[in-house]
């Protein structure tokens, strides 16, 4: 696993290094020449060209889905053993690269991650690893793809224990230290030592600055909440088109239009960011049509809140119309924004002098730990990557309240919120992480016999005769599902041939009041059993019978999950 850990240490440092020099060449190459004294109309163009490019390779090349980063991995770790398909290997790095490049409003943490994870799945499915090792090789390349992309090693290393391993044992924390390490050092190699966002602390932090800080703490918590309720939200809207080019037309359209409007939402926005945390507010109104008034403050204000609200649509319309990317630097830009904005409000209306740069840069934390719900990752990371270690102690008061009502609010991250939904999440809590990787399909069992819901006593008795059940589900020719009938209430009617023909498997029957649906997460499944006190319960499948889940099935599978869960 030491072995392992460097090689896929390397890999995942050159995927980061690969990702961001490309996104930088298209960059450079599309707006290099454009000027900060006036609005281009290529903004508008660009962005639609970059997702469009991604669809048709994603739809009529690939021909399969490209999943979100991190909930890629998280759904391979729940519901594929730890397997992520081979495409990944490579169709993230193009996909992101042109959405990103282009002018798509999202980051590019998320597809390095899955790439450096699926070379990790090649890698660990060639040299025939098992479960639990897939999962370590899933968290060594998650950790080395955070740790080269932002040259935070300790935070992606708290980021892989937060977010993907959550069962963590000791003998793998070596090799995740040694993953995050030599990732962080390849970057170094090609992209330099410097610090991905440098931050000089002009104003120290003073304790009667605390009140403002637990303000701003606040403040995060509700753009975070917003935040992931609008993702969530223009999903479901999205839902209602089927065509795919219409989601395109719309969301690409929609998205030009505001990055014409407002040009900072272009990209990942680091050049933003570095402008925000040195306290500048002019960068608002650069390639922009409110140019003209960049003398004004309030005007500026009223653009910065416009910026914040603007890149969480901005974000979800990139992915809604086709686009490949992550959340991490949206989430980053919109923290630097929130904090640049409120001591930018405050400082305005009087009320106090703060150091503006100073809440740009513990905004980011808020903003964060609030979306991702991972608040150590939130404190380390933007200690890391912007070497603002001074500032600590706001870090770790603001993304501390931003996560503890964010989560009171929306108990389930950005990440996993979607996931959920369909039953392919696994979570910290151990009991439901190892429910959630097994499959109500896999448990059904199919010999029961069954009786058909006009029989007679007669005819059931014949079916018990060549039953070793006691349970009879009673069904229609098309499988509708009418009820059962257990062997242990017609026992007494057995013995009664003179009733035979005069009593109907009808009148003998009953609905159970706990059904199984094909769709039940088996949380769900395991409540069911836990009350109703059943060791059977019938499965059904838009109302048809399909078979019946027992009890000790269930336990005997939940026990080889565990086992192999629990094996170093």
């Amino acid at each position: 696993m030491i072995v392992l850990s460097i090689v896929i240490g390397f890999v995942g440092g050159l995927i980061a290094v690969i990702m961001k020099n490309i996104v930088f060449y298209i960059r450079e190459l599309l707006t290099s020449d454009f000027s900060v004294s006036y609005s281009n109309y290529l903004y508008v163009i660009y962005p639609a060209i970059g997702i469009l490019s991604t669809v048709i390779i994603v739809k009529f090349l690939l021909r399969k889905p490209v999943r979100d980063g991190i909930p890629n991995v998280l759904y391979a770790i729940s519901k594929e053993h730890g397997i992520i398909k081979k495409h990944n290997t490579f169709s993230s790095i193009i996909t992101s690269a042109l959405t990103v490049g282009f002018g798509g409003s999202v980051g590019l943490e998320g597809p390095t991650v899955v790439t450096g994870a699926a070379w990790g799945s090649m890698i660990g499915k060639a040299l025939r690893l098992n479960y639990k090792q897939m999962v370590t090789i899933l968290g060594f390349a998650t950790a080395a793809c955070m740790s080269a992309i932002f040259k935070a090693p300790i935070a992606a290393i708290v980021f892989a224990l937060e977010v993907i391993l959550f069962d963590m044992t000791m003998t793998a924390l070596v090799p995740l230290l040694i993953a995050s390490i030599t990732a962080a050092l390849t970057s170094y190699m090609f992209l330099g030592q410097d610090i991905l966002y440098p931050f000089v602390i002009d104003h120290k932090f003073e304790l009667s600055q605390t009140p403002y800080y637990i303000g701003l703490g606040i403040f995060t918590s509700l753009i975070s909440v917003y935040f992931i309720k609008m993702y969530v939200a223009s999903g479901k809207v999205f839902d209602y088109f089927k065509n795919w080019f219409l989601k395109f037309v719309i969301g690409a359209g929609t998205l030009g239009g505001l990055i014409f409007l407002l040009p900072s939402l272009y990209g990942e926005g680091f050049e933003a960011i570095n402008e925000g945390l040195s306290g500048k507010l002019e960068f608002i109104f650069d390639e922009s049509i409110f140019y003209r008034y960049s003398e004004s403050v309030p005007i500026a204000l009223l653009l910065l809140f416009a910026i914040i609200l603007f890149k969480v649509i901005a974000t979800s319309l990139t992915f809604r119309a086709g686009g490949i990317g992550g959340i991490f630097a949206p989430t980053l830009f919109i923290g630097t924004m929130t904090g640049l904005f409120f001591a930018s409000l405050l400082n305005y209306f009087g009320f106090v002098q703060l150091p503006v740069a100073n809440f740009a840069l513990v905004g980011m934390a808020g903003l964060l730990a609030g979306v991702v719900h991972a608040p150590l990752t939130a404190i380390f990371l933007i200690a890391e990557i912007t070497g603002g270690y001074d500032m600590l102690l706001p870090i770790m008061l603001v993304a501390t309240i931003s996560y503890s009502i964010s989560r009171l609010i929306i108990p389930r991250s950005i990440y996993t919120i979607q996931l959920k939904k369909r039953g392919e999440v696994i979570t910290h809590h151990k009991d439901r992480a190892l429910l959630s990787m097994m499959n109500i399909s896999s448990l059904i069992e199919r010999d029961f016999k069954t009786i058909d819901h006009e029989a007679t006593l007669g005819e059931l008795v014949k079916v018990i005769a060549n039953s070793t059940r006691n349970v009879y589900p009673v069904i229609d020719d098309e499988n509708n599902f009418y009820g059962i009938i257990f062997l242990d209430q017609i026992r007494n009617l057995m013995f009664k041939p003179e009733i035979y023909v005069t009593t109907s498997v009808h009148s003998l029957m009953f609905m159970p009041s706990n059904i199984i649906h094909h769709d039940d997460d088996m949380e769900t499944v395991a409540g069911k059993f836990q009350h109703s006190g059943k060791y059977n319960l019938v499965v059904l499948k838009d109302g048809k019978y399909e078979g019946f889940v027992s009890r000790a099935n269930v336990f005997s599978h939940y026990r080889e999950i565990l086992k192999d869960m629990s094996e170093d």
